[in-house]
């Protein structure tokens, strides 16, 4: 009968343990509006929300697909972030164990002796027990739901975490990205000031041998070696810029060795990226890995305080053991040796000098904190997002008009020869329009670049796809 009193005793407990005081979380409302700014500047905004593709799809380099595949395997980061991820989960689990009783099995054995001299019968007394038993220690009856608060606490923490670990994918992935654009645009703006410099010493080089026999002024002589020493510092800036961009690289990739790049032959066409249409609801990004992750932390905060409210109440725990003793081993097991034991205690707070509401207002205010970091998460995101939609008409038309630019500038510098050649005009108009055609073929190359990364960071600013 009295195991039945302990069996039924913690049935009760198990079913006792379904109040909480944990309150019910409610989303907040968003505090950007439904839709993105919609207008001139959008191109796709009619398009429907519809599933980003695949990374992989999304990079159609073959070259920059092998990057982030190795970056996604090595990079230290990312590493960094699965750690995080599984010490988490260890947390949980470890908080997860204190909704079940710990049970465990002790056996011992004691010999006494209790000399005459304080023996109640004035004799030796020797002593001999040999017990095992099976029990629990101090478990805690979660009545008031403070066990399951700080569960539910631990295993939004660990779904935080494994957002984190996600967004920490996606921000390599477009770090990989932007590295290699940038790696191409330098390369490709080396090759065009090692071009330009040949052709400024060739220019150069003639307008010596006119100087030498008296057909230009010594002033002309300097504009164009001005020229050429400028150019010459180009080519070593983009030398410089190459190679570091190659580190940047090498560093994202986390490998030991050396990554292999061959020359871009692609020269920042924009058909690296795979196009995806960009629907008018800002819901979409409620979806987004840091996102998610604060609202996972914001639960978690909320769960904090049913075990700041719990701890208002009393707490009951059980300690119990079910077994055998004997003076023998070899009746350890016998008929009339079975030994049980119950322990209930109740722990009541009567005086804390106001750490328990102390204790709550934090909780409380912590939860503040969290609402407030998801709110600014979402309004970042939305900025991110109107500013990519935002870049993608007008780097369109500012390319259009930089690819004008640069057929005038062309132009102009074949009209400056003929009137060169013709006697019309002197060698300096020629110089000028070398320079504008470098500039024009300069800024196409760089704008190219920042179209691309903008792109991937529109990408990246909707959530991207690792599924």
């Amino acid at each position: 009968m009295n195991y039945k009193l302990i069996v039924m005793t913690l049935t009760l407990a198990l079913a006792l343990g379904a109040c909480s005081y944990m309150p019910t979380y409610e989303r907040p409302q968003s505090p950007v509006t439904e839709v993105f700014p919609a207008g001139d500047a959008d191109t796709t905004s009619q398009a429907a929300n519809t599933l980003l593709p695949h990374w992989r799809h999304f990079f159609k380099d073959e070259a920059l697909q092998k990057l982030v595949t190795m970056a996604l395997l090595n990079n230290r980061d990312i590493s960094i972030a699965v750690a995080n991820v599984e010490a988490y989960q260890a947390l949980y689990r470890i908080q997860r164990s204190e909704l079940f009783p710990q049970l465990s099995a002790t056996g011992g054995g004691t010999r006494s002796r209790t000399p005459a001299a304080i023996s109640p019968a004035n004799q030796d007394w020797m002593l001999t027990q040999y017990s095992a038993s099976i029990g629990l220690t101090a478990y805690e009856l979660d009545l008031f739901g403070r066990v399951r608060s700080l569960n539910t606490q631990a295993l939004e923490q660990y779904f935080a975490n494994t957002e984190n670990l996600k967004a920490a994918y996606l921000s390599l992935i477009t770090s990989i990205g932007e590295s290699y654009f940038t790696w191409q645009s330098d390369s490709r703006l080396l090759e065009i000031s090692q071009r330009s410099l040949k052709t400024y010493q060739q220019s150069y080089d003639l307008m010596e041998t006119n100087f030498k026999t008296g057909l230009i002024s010594a002033m002309s002589l300097k504009q164009a070696a001005i020229q050429v020493e400028t150019m010459r510092a180009s080519v070593e800036q983009y030398t410089r810029l190459v190679e570091q961009d190659i580190n940047a690289l090498q560093l994202l990739v986390g490998t030991k060795d050396p990554i292999q790049l061959d020359s871009p032959k692609t020269m920042l066409a924009t058909g690296q990226l795979e196009d995806f249409p960009v629907g008018l609801s800002s819901e979409v990004l409620l979806a987004r890995p840091d996102i998610q992750a604060a609202e996972h932390q914001l639960k978690a905060a909320n769960a904090n305080i049913g075990a700041a409210r719990a701890a208002f109440f009393p707490r009951i725990a059980l300690s119990a053991s079910l077994g055998t003793s004997s003076s023998e081993l070899s009746g350890l097991f016998g008929s009339g040796s079975g030994a049980w034991s119950f322990s209930p205690q109740i722990s009541i707070p009567i005086f804390t000098a106001g750490r328990l509401k102390a204790n709550l207002d934090y909780a409380e205010i912590q939860k503040d904190i969290q609402i407030k970091q998801y709110e600014k998460a979402i309004q970042a995101a939305f900025k991110e997002v109107a500013n990519g939609l935002a870049a993608r008409k007008t780097y369109t038309n500012q390319l259009d008009a930089q690819t004008a630019y640069f057929d005038h500038a062309t132009a102009y510098l074949g009209m400056a020869q003929n009137r060169y050649e013709s006697g019309v005009d002197d060698y300096l108009t020629v110089l000028d329009a070398q320079r504008s055609v470098y500039q024009a073929e300069q800024q196409f190359v760089t704008t190219q670049r920042d179209k691309l990364i903008s792109e991937l960071q529109l990408y990246k600013a909707l959530g991207g796809n690792l599924q």
